[in-house]
């Protein structure tokens, strides 16, 4: 369920050998794009911040001087000469070069959530100048729209912390391409939304939920009496054994497709109980199947 217009699995299929693998970089202000490019500096790409429009095509020409590894660019509003137009022609040509990976990420978040990041840094929107913070915002999405919609990856940020977005980062465009799979393992509330980034998504309301015991609830779905309540439950074992069944069969499927990044996510009601125990329960065992899994919780926060 990746939000990527462009193809379900771009960043995950395999590079064409002898190609420069180049991220442009772009997106709403204030969206993450700052944690983007210094994550893509720890994978070991060349970065570049705030790159004016009219020397991407000099700076990626095939006579220039590249970096041996990759490089991530970061294109956006406040980038001198920026048009979205014209980006886009800039992109669609980049696309057609033999010698390059080219792959355009966009970071997106809800309005109301950026408003309160400017609120509470104190920054000056971009495009607001003078203007509310919030019109500065409406103003940068209509121009940014016909971006988004070409973009090969877009994350949205409004629910993902600087941890979770590296992550994500990481599993999306790794430089080593025998790195093999990696495996996210998520749980969320359904709540606060669907998470985009999840390939597959499993809604385990049905299970007794401990919520309703007064005891369980101040708990979480580490605790082991908050476990042993879901497993009581007379529909679990079976649940527990298809679901393991199904995925320790997916998994490699998805590896041997080329596939970099998997994102599983367990949906609750809450966010606390049902989905971070299965999250957990699922990271177990496909790690003991050999996978790299990291289990993100996106939604509870463990004292």
């Amino acid at each position: 369920m990746n939000d990527a217009p462009k193809g379900l699995d771009i960043a995950g299929s395999q590079r064409r050998p002898g190609t420069l693998p180049v991220i442009l970089v772009t997106g709403l202000s204030g969206a993450g794009k700052l944690t983007a490019m210094k994550a893509l500096e720890d994978l070991g790409y060349e970065t570049i911040d705030n790159l004016p429009l009219a020397f991407l095509a000099a700076l990626l020409s095939p006579g220039a001087e590249h970096p041996a590894r990759g490089v991530a660019i970061n294109v956006d509003i406040r980038s001198r000469g920026f048009d979205a137009e014209q980006f886009l022609r800039r992109v669609e040509s980049l696309r057609a070069r033999p010698d390059l990976d080219l792959q355009v990420l966009f970071l997106d978040c809800a309005e109301g959530v950026l408003a309160q990041r400017y609120t509470e840094t104190r920054r000056r929107h971009p495009m607001a100048e003078e203007r509310p913070v919030t019109d500065g915002i409406a103003l940068e999405q209509r121009l940014m729209s016909d971006i988004r919609d070409d973009a090969d990856e877009v994350i949205d940020t409004t629910l993902l912390s600087i941890n979770d977005l590296k992550r994500l980062i990481a599993g999306l465009f790794p430089l080593d391409v025998h790195a093999g799979l990696s495996v996210s393992v998520m749980s969320f509330s359904f709540k606060k939304g669907l998470p985009r980034e999840a390939d597959l998504v499993f809604d385990v309301r049905f299970l007794a939920n401990p919520h309703w015991v007064p005891a369980l609830r101040p708990g979480t779905g580490k605790d082991v009496e908050v476990g042993a309540h879901i497993m009581a439950d007379p529909v679990f074992a079976e649940f527990d054994e298809r679901v393991s069944g199904m995925l320790t069969f997916l998994v490699p499927l998805y590896r041997r497709e080329g596939k970099s990044y998997l994102t599983i996510a367990f949906g609750c009601s809450g966010g606390r109980h049902r989905s971070v125990f299965m999250a957990e329960r699922i990271g177990g065992v496909l790690r003991e199947s050999g996978h790299r899994v990291t289990v993100i919780h996106r939604d509870t926060v463990f004292a």
